[in-house]
């Protein structure tokens, strides 16, 4: 078996066997402020690579998306959320597109159930015939198109910041996140998590997401305040199986390392196990969205860190094996 092949199940049992409960304990998350970017670089990028050395979380602010756009981005998720499930089934997610809407699909290797939530993702390649009308909502298409590109503009802000600390040119990785090109594979994904004020006792004992790390290489997460549930796990604590929140804030755009980042980097970046609770008592029990973008590398982008700690891969081929990965591990999960 490959060095790679190795770390790739190292990091699938990992995530199978964090799937208990755990411990909750307080830790920092850093918080980096992006204002003067050009001006501050270095200095903003010695604090990226703090914080995604140590933990592989961090939240940024002063980060250039406005609120309102931020605001309208939730309102359109409402609308769409709130659109009749026959409506909904007629923009469906295949297998392979990353693109469209799904209820109750991703199982995670670390609890062998469905995340208890739905989806509608925007891979813009891939989205024909999958854009809610604007008879059902006007300026979905439109305004998410563009809001798809204002958190593309921020990523590749921050993975600048990492392509320098990594020895690389400053665009390297903006080049290998090429928007006009049809391999181009980034996802803005709106997230609805259901409402849980007149659920069941048993329906607490599932996780609205499971404990997993993302296939991606930088992950952008807007929340909305008084909508927890967010955790994270790091590496280096994975044993102790202790948690920590993190909290929304408004203002503050939540970021994550993800495998394909970790892996370019020869590991030096870490991608954090992360998971949504359910609510506790006492906690709001309504409906919780939350809008990631995923900056994924163009498919045909070759995957290799600048010590060449792993062979060359491209990232079309390192999702697949991540994908296949991810179901040899749910065959186990599953029982016989």
């Amino acid at each position: 078996m490959s060095t790679s092949a190795k770390t790739l199940m190292s990091e699938i049992e990992t995530e199978r066997r964090i799937g208990g409960v755990g411990t909750s304990i307080v830790r920092d998350i850093p918080r980096i402020d992006l204002s003067s970017f050009e001006e501050r670089k270095q200095e903003i990028a010695d604090a990226l690579w703090a914080a995604a050395t140590e933990i592989g979380f961090f939240q940024v602010y002063n980060h250039g998306i406005s609120q309102d756009d931020i605001n309208r981005a939730f309102s359109l998720a409402e609308q769409f959320f709130a659109l009749p499930t026959q409506t909904k089934a007629a923009f469906p997610l295949k297998p392979g597109t990353n693109a469209g809407w799904e209820f109750r699909e991703q199982v995670r290797p670390s609890t062998g159930t469905p995340d208890h939530k739905e989806s509608f993702q925007i891979t813009l390649p891939r989205m024909a015939g999958l854009w809610p009308h604007d008879a059902d909502i006007a300026g979905f298409q439109g305004f998410l198109t563009q809001f798809e590109h204002q958190n593309w503009v921020l990523g590749m802000k921050i993975l600048s910041c990492f392509a320098m600390k990594l020895g690389f040119d400053e665009d390297f990785f903006t080049s290998r996140h090429e928007p006009s090109s049809p391999d181009y594979q980034c996802t803005l994904r709106l997230i609805h998590y259901m409402n849980m004020a007149n659920a069941k006792p048993a329906d607490f004992e599932n996780w609205r997401a499971g404990a997993h790390s993302d296939f991606d290489c930088l992950t952008l997460l807007h929340q909305r305040a008084g909508e927890g549930g967010l955790q994270v796990c790091p590496g280096k604590d994975v044993d102790s199986g202790a948690w920590t929140d993190v909290e929304p804030a408004t203002g503050y755009v939540t970021c994550n390392i993800g495998d394909m980042l970790m892996r370019w980097s020869d590991d030096k970046l870490l991608s954090t196990l992360h998971r949504v609770r359910m609510p506790k008592p006492g906690e709001y029990l309504g409906e919780r969205l939350s809008i990631p973008f995923f900056c994924q590398a163009n498919r045909d982008a070759i995957i290799q860190g600048p010590d060449k700690k792993y062979a060359p891969i491209s990232a079309q081929n390192y999702l697949l094996e991540r994908l296949q990965a991810n179901f040899a591990a749910l065959q186990k999960t599953r029982p016989s």
